[in-house]
Formats: C-alpha cells, structure tokens, sequence
C-alpha cells in the first residue's frame, strides 16, 4: 500500500516537475518566412533574451516557402513537447486560411496559442498627383469614378489585398486591384505613378515622408501610430468600423502540456515587456500586446471569422 501511494505521488508531480525543468535543452523557433523579414526580426528580437532567461540556446529556424504555409504545415507536424515555438503572423494564421481551398494545417486546429507579440497598422499611401489628400476624397473620387483609381499589392491574397478589399466594402467603392510579385515593386509603382494607392507597412513607406514622393492618407490601426502622430486613421477619418492590423505571435503545436504553455506565456511576455525590447518594437511601428493564451486564442478565432467574410465577399483566393 505504502509502495502504490508513493508511485501514485510520484505520478501526480510528474507534470509538474517536468514543467519547471523546462526547457532543459535547446529550444527551436520556426519562422516560417526568410531572414529578414517581419516575423524572423521578431524571432531574433526576443530568443536571444530568452536564451539569457533559460540558460538554453534559442535557435531560429527558417522555413519559408508559398507566403509562409509551407512553414506552418511544417510546424504542425512537429513534436509538442514545447521545444518548438512557432512564431505565427496574421498572414498565414488567419488570412492564407481565407483565401487558400486547402492547406496542410488548421490554425485553431494544429496549434495553441500562447501569446501576441505584437500588433502593428498598415499605412494607405497614394501617388502626390491623386486628387485626394484624405481617405473621404478617396472614397468620393472612388465613387465617382469606379475602377478608374487602381490599387497594388504584393500579390492576390494577401493581408495588403483583404485590406483594400476590406476597405472596398464598407466605402462602398470600385477601386482595381494590381497584384504584384512582392511589396518592394508594389510600392516602386505607386512612387512612379504607375498605381495610384497601396496599403503599405509604415517601415518601406517612412523613408518617402519627407521627399514628397508618397502621400500618406491614414493608418488603419485602432489610434493614431506614435511615430506617425500627424496622420489620421481610416475610421476616424470616416470610415468607421475599419481596423486593420498585421500582427505576430508564438503559438505551439497543439497538445503542448498546458503548464509548458503558461511557463511559455509567463517569460515571453516578461521579456516583451523590456523597455529596449518594447523600444525596439515601437521604432518599427509597433505596439506591445503581451496578451494571454486564452486571450490570443479568441483574438485569433475573431480575425479568422473577419477575414473569412472579407475573402468571400470579395471572391479573394488562391488556388
């Protein structure tokens, strides 16, 4: 009897003491994108800290391939003994599920959440020859003439194309869709007047603020971006009930142990909330979350739903 209650203590602690040895080895975080981009610059802003914070090394992993799907698919293949984090992003999350027939993951499915990093706002930008200095002249101009002003964006499908189209629908406007091979030639045309407006980051477009090259219209996140104070957003300039936000966030293969998560959840978020990591983030344009699995979870149910419906009204998809 003795021998059974000790064996039954043991195994009631095992989870538990697992969770406080973790991570007892190298941790791997998957980033489905090339070095360099938004999700990889998140992923090398905060691994080395949590490497400090572990005194385990955090790798980076790079698996890029057909707007980040191909990476995804990977990650949710892959073991969920919380030794692979997954840095998710809104564009193969909750937009390349809208748009795609099929992938090789399910983003509620395949994964659970543990935090939002960080959101940030895009930033609608025109040609300087655009008879609109604000988005209600855009819409009116729109309306007046539908499909005579154009649009570009990096491609059909993505956050910049549900964007627009997102935009489209609630002004009730005809504005033609110029998909691009990527958002460097996407913005290179709207500079040279070959299209007239783009839904751009703020990090390509702030280098034309002051040469006069770029008109920018608004931002379309929920206030006012602090390192672009002067430039309304879309709702408050008239087109209320539009948000958009390009985001990322940590999620792990599903069926990671819930205490891991919460560990997981708990050093991430205190290593967001650094000042030169919040510094950091906010020189980008970006805005610290830190919000909890639970939270993240539902935020990433809410986006998907509201992408989904901005994708089928708009007939947007990938085949």
């Amino acid at each position: 009897m003795r021998c059974l209650l000790c064996t039954l203590l043991l195994l009631a602690a095992g989870p538990a003491l697992s969770a406080d040895a973790y991570p007892s080895k190298a941790v791997r975080m998957l980033v489905p994108t090339l070095p360099g981009g938004g999700g990889d610059a998140t992923a090398r802003v905060i691994s080395p800290k949590l490497a400090d914070l572990w005194g385990q090394a955090v790798y980076i992993d790079n698996r890029a391939g057909s707007g980040g799907t191909l990476g995804m698919g990977l990650a949710a293949r892959m073991p969920n003994d919380g030794y692979t984090l997954v840095m998710g992003a809104s564009s193969y999350v909750v937009v390349a599920p809208a748009v795609y027939p099929k992938l090789a993951y399910d983003p509620v499915r395949d994964f659970t959440p543990v935090t939002q990093i960080l959101y940030a706002p895009l930033l609608l930008v025109s040609h300087p020859s655009l008879p609109a200095k604000d988005v209600k002249e855009l819409i009116a101009l729109a309306r007046a003439h539908p499909d005579a002003i154009s649009y570009a964006t990096p491609g059909n499908g993505s956050v910049a194309h549900l964007a627009t189209e997102f935009f489209k629908s609630l002004s009730n406007t005809r504005i033609l869709h110029i998909p691009y091979r990527g958002a460097a030639q996407a913005l290179t045309d709207v500079i040279a007047g070959e299209v007239s407006v783009f839904m751009s980051t703020i990090p390509a477009a702030l280098p034309f603020r002051s040469t006069g090259r770029l008109k920018m219209l608004a931002t379309t996140g929920p206030a006012r971006s602090p390192i672009l104070p002067q430039v309304p957003t879309v709702s408050e300039s008239g087109l209320k009930g539009y948000e958009v936000t390009t985001w990322y966030g940590v999620l792990v293969p599903a069926g990671t142990p819930e205490a891991v998560v919460n560990k997981l959840y708990t050093d991430i978020a205190r290593v967001i909330r650094q000042p030169e990591t919040k510094e950091r983030i906010a020189s980008e344009g970006g805005d610290i979350v830190a919000s909890t699995p639970a939270q993240f979870g539902d935020f990433i149910a809410s986006d998907l739903a509201k992408w989904r419906k901005v994708a089928k009204q708009s007939g947007a998809k990938i085949d």
